[in-house]
């Protein structure tokens, strides 16, 4: 008799069920730690269940989301075999894009593609995203672990996850509030964040240095400060804009009592609530700062935004200097040091500076709104831009150089 090939398995072809069991066991109490009352079930349903109920308290309930990755970052981490970190990395790229807007972050899933589901490793990711969770006040309701032999090396995977957020329609924030005059005030990053990893990386494999290097303008290795977590900008924000513009859901603030909400047509500011203190806020993430600040500007007006407000953090000028990368070309890449702006109001600006320093965060006035036209922006080249990612807005004029 001929002999027969071995039966193949779901295990011979290189998905381990178990192992995906043993990962869920060992990640289940830190996803627990971020559910409130308002969590339905537990870990394990096929979909995560939230109480809504606290969208009855708002006149008119908007519901926002978003949805985001972390980049190659990922690649640095698995290099040097620290997981607990990007967590952090995910929740910050997908939790403060639904601040930006004036919401609150409810809830948040999270999807982990590996070539191989080694439990632990797996777990301390799942862990840094619970408590990254837990710090901005989303609940981590569900998620998902795929094992993509074939596709992805053993050691090697991916993440990515989405939030769901509420606002009142009084309260949105947006470039429709922003007028001549605002101030922009500028939040202090704690490094790269999530954004130009691929520049990064080039320019250290170019210069054949090894992540476990040690670098002693940072205190520890290379690595090491490469997967500095991005810092959450969620509860200083929010509570800015309860302090400044006011709750809806308690009755208060100028948008409270507009009739309508938000208008059906964008374009236009009557109906958006009342003249809001805190008009917006732009998160600092890819395409750098004066891409991102001009997608919250409405057209006709500029952004004068002065670089010797603030000096990089020493990260940025390694990477400037190691790759002799030119300033343009940092600037449309990496946050330098910029992690997310407000614009809000010229009376209001000492009082949002100083709410935001006691709440432990680095703020400063670092620039202003003003009406212009084309012909005040001639000749400034690469310092200015208007319109990124679709959205046809204001401009932003870069002016001096970044201070020492």
């Amino acid at each position: 008799m001929t002999d027969q090939p071995a039966p193949i398995t779901y295990a011979a072809s290189g998905v381990d069920v178990e192992a995906g069991d043993r990962a869920v066991e060992l990640m289940k109490a830190h996803i627990e730690a971020t559910h409130t009352p308002a969590v339905m079930g537990g870990v394990g349903a096929f979909a995560g269940l939230y109480d809504a109920s606290a969208l009855k308290a708002l006149p008119r309930p908007l519901l926002a989301t978003s949805t985001d990755g972390v980049g190659t970052k990922v690649a640095i981490a698995q290099a040097m075999d620290i997981h607990d970190t990007i967590g952090f990395d995910l929740v910050g790229m997908v939790v403060d894009d639904i601040v930006v807007m004036g919401a609150e972050p409810l809830f948040m899933t999270d999807y982990i593609a590996t070539g191989k589901v080694e439990p632990t490793r797996i777990a301390a990711v799942v862990s840094g995203i619970a408590k990254a969770c837990a710090e901005a006040g989303t609940a981590l309701v569900g998620g998902e672990t795929a094992e993509h032999p074939g596709l992805l090396a053993e050691d090697e995977y991916d993440v990515a996850g989405a939030a769901t957020g509420m606002v009142d329609a009084s309260a949105v924030l947006g470039p429709e509030r922003v007028r001549a005059g605002d101030v922009i005030i500028g939040m202090g990053s704690s490094g790269i964040h999530s954004n130009g990893y691929s520049l990064v990386r080039r320019v250290v494999s170019a210069a054949g240095w090894g992540y476990e290097r040690e670098v002693p303008e940072f205190g520890r290795t290379l690595g090491e400060e490469l997967l500095e977590p991005t810092r959450l900008y969620t509860t200083p924000c929010l509570d800015l804009v309860k302090a400044l513009n006011g709750d809806p859901a308690q009755g208060d603030g100028p948008g409270a009592a507009a009739e309508g909400g938000f208008p059906e047509n964008a374009q236009r500011s009557e109906g958006l609530g009342g003249d809001l203190p805190v008009r917006g806020f732009s998160h600092v993430t890819g395409g750098g700062l004066a891409a991102n600040l001009a997608r919250v500007l409405p057209a006709g007006l500029l952004a004068t935004v002065d670089r010797s407000t603030w000096s990089w953090p020493a990260v940025f000028s390694l990477v400037a200097e190691l790759g002799r990368v030119p300033q343009a070309d940092l600037e449309r890449t990496l946050n330098l040091g910029v992690g997310m702006v407000a614009v809000v109001a010229p009376e209001q600006a000492d009082a949002a500076v100083a709410q935001l320093t006691a709440a432990g965060q680095t703020a400063w006035v670092m620039g202003e709104v003003s009406a212009y036209s084309p012909e005040d922006v001639a000749g400034a080249g690469e310092d200015f831009v208007q319109g990124a990612k679709g959205v046809d807005g204001g401009g932003v004029l870069l002016t001096g150089a970044y201070a020492d």
